[in-house]
């Protein structure tokens, strides 16, 4: 986790970012130590209104220990709240910040003012019905985008369940290839400690075309690695498939299925997601 120099590439790396809360200070340090690809401090819905402001102000003396061996982040309060503008003078002070985690993303001028401001890198989170229907905009004045399914079934009314959010899951995905970006980054679970739980979320993200997951707590983080690293037939069935190219054949056959460059890119997705899971 040293990343010195934070660029757009490297928000594009980002797999499982934890949240900590922005006004528990003495929890920043044990959430890097924790493993996780980032630390996301959240400044937003983890901070009571009455302790955002001393949050905020502490947030640099506070983070000086941590940026240059961690990648960390920052989630401002939204635009149009009252702690929306301070939030974004505070974390353009602070140097070697990864970052900006944007709630309630909505338009490509919601990003381009937090870009503007702080010159940092923004995780656009999509949370409305709005946020969807601008996502192809939002994905092209951002770096990264990341779906709050949660807030998005409340502004929806619906079900927080994956058959239920799978159209919106697959449109992020969408507005994410389209804009050059790496695959999003899904919404949380609630399950603090339900491995079955986790994994079956990530590999349902992975399905989707998501490639990494918000966690919020560090007993998370583990089960988020197994659900997103492919399973061993998978990573056998890819090392088979690139062996019977390696020749340079433009089609082969491979456990009786034919082989083409479609097939020959997805077992190379399946090895580069081994890769990162074991790294």
């Amino acid at each position: 986790m040293t990343h010195p120099n934070e660029t757009a590439a490297g928000i594009g790396r980002i797999t499982l970012p934890l949240f900590v809360p922005g006004d528990r200070p003495e929890r920043f340090a044990k959430a890097v130590a924790a493993g996780a690809d980032a630390v996301i401090v959240d400044l937003e819905d983890a901070v009571a209104p009455a302790a955002k402001e001393a949050a905020r102000a502490g947030l640099a003396e506070a983070l000086a220990p941590l940026l240059r061996p961690a990648r960390v982040l920052v989630r401002v309060n939204a635009g149009g709240t009252p702690w929306h503008a301070a939030d974004l003078a505070a974390c353009a002070g602070i140097a070697g910040l990864a970052g900006i985690v944007l709630p309630k993303a909505e338009t490509a001028g919601d990003c381009a003012r937090v870009t503007d401001a702080t010159g940092l890198p923004v995780i656009a989170l999509i949370e409305s019905a709005r946020g969807l229907a601008n996502a192809g905009e939002v994905a092209g004045a951002s770096t990264r985008l990341a779906f709050g399914s949660i807030d998005f079934a409340a502004d929806l009314g619906m079900a927080h369940e994956r058959e239920v959010l799978r159209p919106a899951r697959f449109a992020l995905a969408m507005a994410a290839r389209l804009a050059g970006q790496s695959g999003p980054i899904d919404g949380v679970t609630t399950a603090l400690r339900d491995e079955e739980a986790i994994i079956g979320d990530c590999r349902h993200a992975v399905d989707m075309g998501f490639a990494g997951k918000l966690l919020i707590h560090p007993a998370q983080i583990a089960p988020a690695r197994r659900g997103f690293a492919p399973s061993e037939a998978e990573c056998e069935w890819a090392q088979r498939v690139l062996a019977a190219v390696e020749g340079g054949a433009a089609a082969v056959a491979v456990d009786g299925a034919m082989v083409d460059a479609p097939v020959i890119a997805r077992a190379r997705q399946i090895l580069a997601r081994a890769g990162s899971a074991a790294g």
